[in-house]
């Protein structure tokens, strides 16, 4: 009987351990636009900087991941704060996937709050694809 509980015991705790580590990367994301949504929903809704850093290169992950909070990134990479924010990809129709095989540029759309003041951005990302997978490569220039 002692060896039943311990084996279910080290099942929980193993199963446990697997969620924390899966709570901090994003999965299943295969197509560029939802990978930049992904990556500014875990910044500014989920603030998890793990999370977000998780879908970039090797260099930009460790550029996000040295300011150490969510706040710390949002306020000197991309100069825009938010409480509560909607993420939306341009939409303009284009199929980017068709025009670069392995390379994307992506524009998002924020509109959200702040101190109770409604504010709305754009900014742009550089994405490629690393092993059939698409990560955030460089944060472009603000487009206006």
């Amino acid at each position: 009987m002692n060896n039943i509980k311990f084996i279910t015991f080290g099942l929980i705790l193993l199963l446990l351990g697997c969620g924390e580590s899966n709570k901090d990367t994003i999965k299943n994301v295969d197509n560029p636009e939802m990978v930049a949504i992904a990556f500014f929903d875990a910044l500014y809704n989920e603030k998890n900087i793990k999370k977000a850093a998780s879908v970039c290169s090797p260099k930009l992950a460790r550029i996000i991941l040295h300011y150490k909070s969510t706040k710390a990134v949002a306020r000197h990479m991309f100069n825009m704060s938010y409480d509560k924010v909607e993420i939306t990809p341009d939409d303009s129709g284009i199929k980017v996937r068709e025009q670069f095989k392995d390379s994307a540029v992506i524009t998002i759309y924020f509109n959200g709050y702040y101190q109770d003041n409604n504010l709305k951005d754009v900014k742009r990302l550089s994405l490629i694809q690393v092993e059939d997978k698409w990560v955030i490569d460089k944060i472009l220039k603000d487009p206006f």
